[in-house]
Parts: structure tokens; sequence; C-alpha cells
């Protein structure tokens, strides 16, 4: 139950043609402690309720438990959720032997454009496709949880 990823901001919308699927997500925060971080998401009509632990020095490592629930369950949750709801479009490419996963936010986070790799292991090497950008891993400041409670600053 541990997930390993990496986080990458994006240079350019190209990926979208090459997306093989698309959803659109809602996610609230019950805790944003960051060792156990309680999310609640709608994807699409499904619910999914995720509890995150602390993340490794990397930034690339944490515990992460996650179920799927009914979807009145997850509205319900949405409803106790802390303030400022995360609302994006996902989109799944499938990169040689990997799945990123391009999120495209909506509301006060417009604009920006993340993608996310997730990996077998720390050290797992990845060719990366040039519309992928700046890498962001363990930046606090690009956590769902942090961009929750806070405007990006633009740099």
């Amino acid at each position: 139950m541990i997930e390993i990823e990496r986080k990458f901001l994006i240079k350019s919308t190209s990926f979208i043609q090459l997306a093989y699927k698309s959803v659109k997500i809602t996610q609230g925060y019950l805790s944003r402690d960051p060792e156990r971080t309680v999310r609640v998401r709608l994807v699409d009509d499904k619910g999914i309720i995720t509890i995150k632990g602390q993340s490794s020095v990397s930034g690339m490592s944490r515990f992460e438990w996650e179920k799927e629930i009914e979807r009145k369950e997850a509205e319900e949750l949405l409803a106790l959720a802390l303030e400022n709801k995360i609302e994006k479009m996902r989109y799944y490419v499938k990169w040689e032997e990997v799945v990123i996963e391009v999120d495209v936010f909506k509301g006060i986070h417009q604009g920006l454009i993340l993608a996310e790799i997730e990996l077998k292991s720390e050290k797992e090497g990845i060719n990366l496709p040039q519309w992928i950008g700046k890498e962001v891993t363990g930046k606090i400041e690009y956590y769902n949880s942090y961009l929750s409670s806070n405007l990006l600053k633009k740099s």
C-alpha cells in the first residue's frame, strides 16, 4: 500500500489527443494533516475515499489506502469536507510502460496542469514525452491537499 509517483508541470496540451480516457474529478478533504490526509472523490459517478500518510524525504513515496464507496456516500462526505473542493479533468495517456495521469484544474486553479506517473520503485527510470515540463515531485505547493486550501503562487 505504498504509492510511488513523480509529479511534473505540463508544457503543452498536446497530451489531450493522446489520451485514451478522461474523467471529471471533484474532491474534498476531511483532513489535511500531512501524516494522515483523508480525501473523498467523485470520479464521474463513482465515489472513492483515500487515506494518505506522510511523504518520504524524496517526496516520491507514501502510504496510500483507497476504497470505492457509493456515490451517495461520497456526496455526503464531500458535504462535510473542508473548504475549497478541487475540480479537475483527468486524462490518461499510455506512454511506453507507464500511464501518465494528467490533471487539468478548474476553478481557482484554472490554468494549472499537472502530470503524475506512478512507478514500481523510486529508482525506476522513465523517458518523458516532450510535453512534460519541470519536475515538482515533493514540492508541497503542488499537493492537492495544499492546493485545496491555498492559491498557487505564480513563479
